[in-house]
């Protein structure tokens, strides 16, 4: 079987709450992404490790979606996945707690029930989300197909 291996790097510098760092990907499409506290336990500009967590389901999302549509029958013109990552702060300190997938598919020939249970199927099947869900509290979706 195929192995494919990934690599992003990051450096942080200085100590958490003054300090700053910067996360890029071997591809190039993220470069110098800059990272800080406020951008992750508050609300400041930069990126932050839950967002980019967040931006990976969306996209393997989408992608199984489509790929288990297609499968079916069913090619999708599109499949746009928006996924929300919550970071929670508890006494043991900060927790990813939760996915929330919404899911919207412009797909020919096919009703809400069939795009619904292609959603359900892949979010369980979607690489990411194989990952990602044994470590969640709880992962949501809403799914529906454009008008």
């Amino acid at each position: 079987m195929a192995e494919f291996q990934r690599e992003a790097t990051s450096t942080w510098k200085g100590d958490l709450r003054g300090g700053a760092g910067t996360v890029s990907s071997e591809s190039g499409a993220l470069k110098d992404a800059k990272v800080t506290f406020v951008s992750r336990f508050e609300n400041g500009g930069g990126s932050n490790p839950e967002e980019l967590i967040a931006a990976a389901e969306a996209a393997c999302f989408s992608m199984a979606l489509a790929n288990n549509l297609s499968r079916d029958g069913h090619i999708p013109e599109s499949v746009t996945t928006k996924a929300t990552v919550t970071l929670r702060m508890d006494e043991k300190g900060p927790k990813i707690a939760k996915l929330h997938l919404q899911a919207e598919g412009k797909v020919p020939g096919i009703d809400a029930a069939a795009f619904q249970a292609a959603a359900e199927k892949t979010k369980t099947t979607c690489p990411v989300s194989t990952l990602l869900i044994p470590g969640l509290e709880e992962v949501t979706l809403e799914a529906h197909l454009a008008g």
